[in-house]
């Protein structure tokens, strides 16, 4: 059985980060949100934020590895539920997750919940090897919904849902709904905050 993704290996996720924030990139980073732009999305706003590695805590495709992901995350909460931000949710290289050599899921946030518990956007899903050896396939416009526990390692989740597609792939754990519904994931490295 492989080891869980190790704080040693956070830098092979800034190395994947940094090789896809190319220009032109499908997956290179929309937007940002400056100190200004979050004042104009209204008076009261909440600041979501995080990155790093999890676990899911169990072996989702049978293969006896635990799988795992990488993550991060920006999104800016106006009092009215519109959000800026952006994210980013990688499995590759360490983080084995049903046999895919590489699945990321990117796009920018555009709403929230107040608390800063929950955020959606629109993102692009890229597969390798879902559909046959070597075939890459990238799915565009697909609304995602993300829930958050701020904290540290062993304490903080992620549950990440992708909406309308998916539904009862490998890894589903509601199937049926016509979602693909992701178990929660735990952090073992990094940090969720919410300000």
């Amino acid at each position: 059985m492989k080891h869980l993704i190790q704080g040693t290996q956070v830098m092979a996720v800034a190395l994947v980060f940094a090789a896809c924030d190319t220009s032109g990139s499908a997956f290179a980073p929309r937007t940002t949100v400056s100190a200004d732009r979050a004042a104009t999305l209204g008076t009261h706003t909440v600041q979501v934020t995080g990155g790093g590695t999890t676990t899911f805590g169990g072996d989702l495709d049978g293969d006896g590895d635990i799988d795992g992901s990488h993550f991060g995350f920006t999104a800016v909460i106006a009092g009215d539920g519109s959000a800026q931000g952006h994210f980013t949710c990688l499995m590759a290289g360490n983080a084995d997750f049903l046999g895919l050599h590489l699945m990321a899921v990117q796009g920018p946030v555009t709403s929230g919940a107040l608390d800063g518990r929950s955020f959606r956007g629109t993102a692009t899903v890229k597969v390798l090897n879902a559909f046959g050896p070597g075939v890459q396939s990238i799915f565009r416009d697909i609304p995602f919904v993300v829930a958050v526990t701020p904290g540290g390692p062993g304490v903080a989740t992620l549950q990440l849902t992708v909406l309308g597609v998916f539904d009862g792939v490998a890894g589903d754990v509601a199937r049926g709904n016509g979602n693909y519904d992701l178990a929660k994931e735990t952090l073992t490295t990094g940090q969720i905050t919410i300000h």
